[in-house]
């Protein structure tokens, strides 16, 4: 099967293999969520988290800690893993990310060549300068949710998508 597609329920999401393996990392605390203003790669000039690819023998999870670090100069502590999410886009790109989230972190963000750091109010996420999915999942990471997701873009635009949190949800995290 070609991985181009436009339509969501043509995509076997059993059979699905990505091009690369990806990280995001949302440290959370105080009722603050350190977001970052992506400066360059997929993503550029949107809010995100901070988060990268995975490199050979690396967890998910060192990965994550390890972008962190790279883009906003802290090292994040008490880290959680809270889901898996495949995007699939149009123009046949195929990422799988892990998401994790952490309770602090020591230091303080740096704006790096990568990165704008932001603490911002949980309740004041700006979803309209996110990527469109963001708007379904990262509530369920807020409340403390595990959750995997499944999403097709078209560009920036998200045109389908399946999301299932805690009970529904058989992580791999591998």
């Amino acid at each position: 099967m070609s991985n181009h597609t436009h339509h969501f329920q043509d995509i076997n999401w059993n059979t699905w293999v990505p091009r690369e393996k990806a990280t995001l990392l949302f440290i959370i605390r105080n009722d603050l969520i350190l977001l970052i203003h992506k400066k360059r790669g997929l993503g550029a000039g949107k809010i995100n988290g901070p988060g990268g690819r995975i490199e050979e023998g690396e967890t998910p999870q060192e990965a994550a800690i390890r972008e962190v670090e790279e883009e906003l100069l802290v090292t994040p502590t008490g880290v959680s893993s809270c889901g898996e999410l495949s995007f699939q886009f149009v123009d046949g790109h195929a990422i799988h990310v892990f998401v994790f989230a952490a309770e602090a972190c020591s230091g303080n963000p740096q704006e790096t060549e990568e990165a704008i750091p932001a603490w911002t109010p949980v309740t004041k996420i700006p979803y309209d300068c996110m990527w469109e999915a963001d708007r379904l999942w990262l509530p369920l990471l807020l409340q403390g949710k595990n959750f995997k997701g499944q999403f097709l873009f078209e560009g920036d635009t998200l045109i389908g998508h399946n999301l299932f949190s805690n009970a529904e949800t058989n992580l791999t995290m591998e």
